[in-house]
């Protein structure tokens, strides 16, 4: 689950890490008047789940109160990535010396938090991290111990020499993985951290990631999800209890387990198709999962045909079938639909898939090669 920065500042805030003065507004004449009690320049920032704004158009500094309305009423309603700008935030202009990243992601090689910092922020760290990899200094964090002052202050003068700064850096550094920790996060990110010229350290944007099977404990946090800036075929993905992602390819995947679910896309790509989707319908055999995942597929133009690979073992073939024939009665789908069923009850899950003439492939590789030919992506 993402948040929006102006709801990870709050977060930062409340845990002692400086952020600058400001609030969201939904409402030109709203961001108006925060500006006017900043009394200072500004900065407005759309508040949307994806990266990319300023080169977007969708953070802009201004000057005055007039400039900030003008730039309020082009931010907000502008498409960024095919999301709409609802909410922006409007807060201080900083004066910058310099730029720091800092960020603490969950590193799944390690099964550690990693903290990461480098003086070259302001842009975007997977591009430092591919082209100067030397520039990112790392630390992962052993979760039985914690994070030590001392760990921290090392990072610190990785970065920074003068010591009033690395005590400011090293407080916010310990400050950001308390809160990594206890939000169940799986990334927080800070880039820029910057400094100012009369030596303070603020962190001028935020970004934190949730692990959605930590929210169950963090009902505030979960409060906050803001669904209008979420995929809308996603949001209806949870709801119904399916694991959902979209992606940009033309095959559609239906599957049952993760494992099976990654192993049918690798193929996808390596047959020359894109998987337009991770679908992992889990290990129930509730036909309306079925008809639910089909629904969203088919509500993706982008998709030129539909597999389904299903290994039956706790999730019965037969019980899938019926939700694949259901699917079909109340869908319609006119895009090609190639199934792979095998396991428990598959013999009956077979027969009922007569009833719509669903081709099928006995073997993986098969299906996903029919899926790509029945799709018309050979030549491509």
């Amino acid at each position: 689950m993402k948040i929006h920065e102006y709801q990870a500042k709050e977060i930062f805030a409340a845990s002692g890490i400086p952020v600058p003065p400001g609030r969201v507004a939904t409402e030109v004449q709203d961001a108006v008047a925060i500006a006017e009690e900043i009394d200072r320049p500004v900065m407005v920032k759309a508040q949307v789940h994806v990266g990319g704004r300023g080169k977007a158009g969708g953070v802009k500094y201004a000057e005055n109160i007039e400039s900030a309305k003008i730039w309020a009423q082009r931010i907000l309603g502008m498409d960024i990535k095919g999301l709409t700008v609802k909410k922006i935030l409007v807060t201080e202009a900083v004066d910058i010396t310099s730029e720091t990243y800092l960020g603490i992601i969950l590193d799944r090689v390690t099964k550690m938090p990693v903290i990461m910092i480098s003086a070259a922020g302001g842009i975007d760290i997977e591009e430092v991290a591919a082209k100067t990899p030397e520039k990112i200094h790392k630390l992962a964090v052993d979760p039985r111990v914690g994070l030590r002052p001392y760990q921290a202050r090392a990072l610190a003068y990785n970065v920074f020499r003068d010591i009033k700064l690395v005590r400011q850096v090293t407080d916010i550094i310990v400050k950001l993985y308390d809160i990594f920790w206890k939000i169940d996060a799986s990334l927080v990110e800070i880039n820029p951290l910057i400094t100012t010229p009369i030596n303070q350290v603020i962190a001028i944007d935020a970004k934190i990631n949730i692990d959605d099977n930590g929210l169950f404990r963090q009902k505030e946090i979960e409060a906050m999800r803001d669904l209008d800036a979420e995929n809308s075929s996603e949001v209806d993905a949870r709801e119904a209890g399916l694991s959902f992602i979209k992606l940009d390819g033309n095959i559609g995947c239906i599957v049952n387990g993760a494992g099976l679910a990654m192993a049918t896309m690798d193929l996808v790509k390596h047959y020359g198709g894109d998987p337009a989707n991770f679908l992992d319908i889990g290990g129930s055999s509730n036909p309306d999962k079925v008809l639910t995942a089909m629904r969203i597929i088919l509500g993706d133009p982008n998709v030129k045909a539909i597999l389904i690979n299903i290994f039956g073992g706790i999730t019965r073939c037969d019980d899938v079938a019926t939700g694949i024939v259901s699917a079909f009665k109340e869908l319609h789908p006119e895009v090609p639909v190639v199934t792979r069923l095998t396991g428990t009850n598959e013999a009956a899950g077979r027969r009922i898939l007569k009833e719509v003439k669903l081709p099928s492939a006995p073997t993986l590789d098969a299906v996903v090669q029919k899926a790509i030919s029945m799709a018309g992506l050979e030549e491509e």
